[in-house]
């Protein structure tokens, strides 16, 4: 399985489509929301959503489905980077409700060689989220430094650092 890629392995105009999607739960929206201390009652308090707002409902935190679309981009266009170095744009662009399914789509728009080392370069994506119906709720565009094919080559291919598999010693001797 591919976990990310090489600088020469971006085209500009290729679309990753990221597999599997991801069905939100109440249980998914409602930790996110108390680990990153977001209490805003539209997320958490479905007495609230249903008489207060024009949704009827709650709705998910909006940073919970940009965190799922970056995660499920990571195979396709991030897992080899060097660094994430800039988030241009994020739209929230409809809402997502809980028991609705993202899946994600990222298109590759631009890719630069780097100019301070010439084993790595720039690839500007954006990133696309939809709902099972179809439906646009979040578009987000990021600038990735990924590393060149002789950059993973130098640093011992592909899966640098993970240990060789022993055998274990035979019990009782030597």
């Amino acid at each position: 399985m591919q976990f990310g890629r090489t600088y020469e392995e971006f085209t500009v105009g290729d679309v990753y489509k990221h597999w599997p999607g991801k069905t939100v739960t109440e249980y998914d929206d409602h930790m996110f929301c108390l680990l990153t201390m977001n209490h805003h009652p539209l997320h958490l308090d479905s007495h609230y959503a249903e008489s207060t707002t024009d949704f009827g409902r709650n709705v998910v935190v909006g940073n919970y489905v940009y965190s799922l679309l970056l995660g499920m981009s990571v195979p396709d266009v991030s897992g080899k980077a060097i660094a994430n170095l800039e988030i241009e744009s994020l739209k929230h662009v409809a809402p997502t409700f809980h028991g609705d399914t993202v899946y994600g789509e990222t298109t590759v728009l631009d890719k630069t060689p780097s100019k301070s080392k010439n084993d790595r370069g720039i690839v500007h994506v954006e990133t696309k989220g939809y709902k099972q119906d179809g439906t646009l709720v979040c578009v987000f565009r990021r600038k990735v430094m990924v590393p060149t094919e002789t950059y993973v080559k130098e640093r011992g291919g592909e899966q640098p650092g993970r240990p060789e598999l022993r055998e274990p010693a035979p019990k009782g001797g030597r």
